[in-house]
């Protein structure tokens, strides 16, 4: 991890892996200027996956004692941070609490906040790809290849629909290591008995791309894959082979915008013949900004101005 960068003025922390690469480095000035905010400098902390406790706690205790840090959005790291550093926030949203993630850190007076957005950022986009009713018109499944902060967010929200057809009636979550599939598995488990809803869901630990081109050939027609592992960004490569068959009629999300995005092109390779729709994580990079932008600086974004950071957004892609 460099050293923190400490400009003059207020600063707004971005948390990652490779931050200098993200399109927030060219959009966040011209978001900053549309909103009357233009002294706010956005600044990037890039830190190894699963990078070391300590380090960890000295970029939170930065923002919790800097004068002029007015918060951050977290990306990748949001688990392995608030495992690191729970103690030095003084409250968590609900979400968070739930979760067991931060995605975005602010300031009230001295007290510092964390909350995980990703339930509401990820639940919009996610919506707007699939309609309303989806599951309950297909007949679809979804499987969530990884189960870190996003793919936690997603299952969270998708256990949150009130409406039977908006949920899967199955959700299979596929992770590499055990501790992430167990974390995601006990929430699940919370927050199903609080509910009552009735989501049949499967747990599968496994690193190899083949035995994920299995499981795809036991999801229903039209049913929904997200490659929420990172890989095609933060890591090369796939979840699947190139050998892999999408169900017919899936929705496949891909929640990386930039990189390889070698999922993607799988996906796009078999559109037409599958009937296949396929996202990129685009609007989801939207939503998840200006979640965290309306958290740290204190301020509502309205329908209207959503739009207008979007479009400024877009022009910059």
């Amino acid at each position: 991890m460099a050293d923190i960068v400490r400009p003059d003025g207020p600063i707004f922390y971005f948390i990652g892996v490779t931050t200098g690469q993200s399109s927030s480095k060219r959009v966040f000035p011209l978001w900053m200027e549309a909103m009357g905010r233009e002294e706010v400098s956005l600044v990037g902390i890039d830190m190894a996956i699963h990078d070391a406790p300590e380090r960890y706690r000295r970029v939170v205790r930065e923002i919790k004692e800097a004068p002029l840090a007015l918060g951050a959005l977290v990306t990748t790291h949001k688990i392995d941070l608030l495992s690191a550093a729970r103690d030095l926030f003084d409250e968590l949203g609900p979400y968070a609490r739930a979760t067991g993630e931060v995605s975005s850190i602010a300031k009230d007076g001295d007290r510092l906040v964390g909350r995980a957005t990703d339930p509401v950022a990820g639940g919009l986009s996610l919506d707007s790809i699939l309609g309303e009713r989806y599951f309950g018109r297909t007949g679809g499944d979804a499987l969530m290849l990884g189960a870190g902060g996003s793919a936690v967010a997603l299952t969270l929200h998708l256990i949150g629909k009130e409406r039977e057809a908006d949920r899967p009636r199955r959700i299979v979550v596929v992770n590499r290591s055990a501790p992430r599939l167990a974390r995601l598995r006990e929430m699940v488990e919370r927050e199903m008995e609080a509910k009552k809803e009735a989501i049949e869901f499967a747990y599968v630990q496994n690193s190899e791309p083949r035995r994920n081109d299995e499981g795809l050939g036991g999801l229903a027609p039209g049913s929904v894959v997200v490659n929420a592992t990172g890989m095609g960004k933060d890591t090369p490569g796939s979840p699947l082979t190139e050998g892999a068959v999408f169900p017919r009629g899936a929705v496949v999300w891909e929640l990386n915008y930039r990189g390889e995005l070698d999922f993607m092109r799988q996906a796009e390779a078999q559109a037409a013949e599958r009937g296949l729709t396929v996202a990129d994580g685009w609007e989801y990079f939207v939503h998840g900004w200006t979640q965290v932008i309306s958290h740290v600086l204190h301020v509502e974004i309205d329908r209207e101005m959503f739009g207008r950071l979007s479009d400024l957004a877009e022009g910059v892609r």
